[in-house]
């Protein structure tokens, strides 16, 4: 591979008395990494090599003052800020989530330049995150501030990807947060990332009802026949390949999910409680919709084993892996895009 076409992955360093930055150095410890991607930690080589000789890493860590300064076949440590931070594994601290944030925010910053090709972020703790300056439930609210799209949080491995037609939304506000505006911009999104980063031309797409049994005709509420069956049958009238909406209860246990290519789930539980129960460990939650790429693990901070060394790498290090494969892909789809007669010549 030449140097030029191996991809930058940026990563946001998460909240340091979590698991982010133990997962962050087993999934490098490999050296054959470093032949697909060029790592990028947004955080300080100081906090790092606390971290290396707390986790009795052999990793070799490069400093970077400046972006120009990546190394490829090198860890890269870029400093996001210079002075001590102080690390208490499993403890949920405020402070920490400003760190969280600060190398969120210049991981960021460095994508929107074009500094780095895709980020991964390490898990967050979503309450101490919050602040006068940052004021978002999570990573994908926040991305879609600060990128071009609508964002979509799409949850893949790969037998299984779930989208979410609403996502950190209480329960009690999901029906009137489901309008018709709001299926048709989430099933466009799905199935536009299904065929410029997945590579499917035609996707076929499930969607799952509102309420139990789709609503039994009105008897278990009308959400879904007032809003979701007619917004599907539009579509299919237009061309789509959507289908539903299904019963949820049954869908995953039966295995109908193995017909579709995507399922889009009503609310968030709804979805990602079976995604994380046939894939937990494996998974990568994706935020489709997106000018630019961004995955993570399908776990969160897990304070319970911080500092420990048992925590698992293998979600982290397939976001990493997933992250490529979806930036490989998108730049085929776009060269295939404006240069139509290449593929038929091929």
């Amino acid at each position: 591979m030449k140097k030029e076409d191996i991809i930058k992955v940026g990563i946001s360093i998460g909240d340091l008395n979590g698991i982010g930055s133990e997962i962050i150095l087993k999934t490098f410890e490999d050296p054959r990494t470093l032949e697909l991607c060029t790592p990028v930690v947004f955080a300080s080589s100081r906090v790092m090599s606390f971290i290396k000789k707390h986790f009795s890493s052999q990793i070799k860590l490069h400093e970077v003052n400046n972006l120009s300064q990546i190394s490829s076949g090198k860890v890269n440590v870029f400093n996001v800020w210079k002075e001590a931070v102080n690390v208490n594994f499993g403890k949920e601290d405020s402070k920490i989530g400003e760190y969280a944030i600060k190398s969120l925010q210049s991981a960021v910053k460095a994508l929107k330049q074009d500094a780095i090709d895709v980020l991964v972020t390490a898990p967050i703790n979503k309450h101490n995150i919050q602040s006068d300056d940052f004021k978002f439930p999570g990573h994908t609210n926040y991305l879609e501030q600060e990128l071009e799209g609508n964002s979509l949080m799409f949850m893949v491995s790969e037998g299984l990807r779930v989208g979410l037609l609403t996502d950190h939304v209480p329960v009690k506000d999901v029906p009137e947060s489901i309008t018709k505006e709001l299926i048709v911009q989430k099933i466009s999104t799905v199935s536009k990332s299904l065929k410029q980063d997945f590579a499917i031309s035609k996707p076929k797409i499930a969607v799952l009802a509102i309420n139990p049994h789709a609503g039994d005709n009105g008897v278990i509420g009308n959400e879904d026949d007032a809003v979701l069956k007619p917004t599907l049958e539009q579509l299919r009238k237009e061309g789509n390949l959507v289908y539903g909406p299904y019963s949820a209860d049954s869908f995953f246990g039966s295995k109908t999910y193995k017909s579709f290519d995507a399922i889009i789930a009503s609310y968030h539980d709804q979805g990602l409680i079976p995604f994380k129960t046939i894939t937990f460990g494996s998974g990568v939650n994706y935020t489709a919709g997106l000018n630019k790429i961004r995955t993570s693990p399908d776990h969160g901070t897990a304070y319970e084993i911080a500092g420990k060394g048992v925590a698992d790498e293998n979600s982290f290090k397939n976001a990493v892996f997933k992250a490529i494969e979806i930036y490989r892909c998108r730049k085929n789809h776009l060269f295939y895009a404006k240069n139509p007669l290449e593929k038929s010549s091929n």
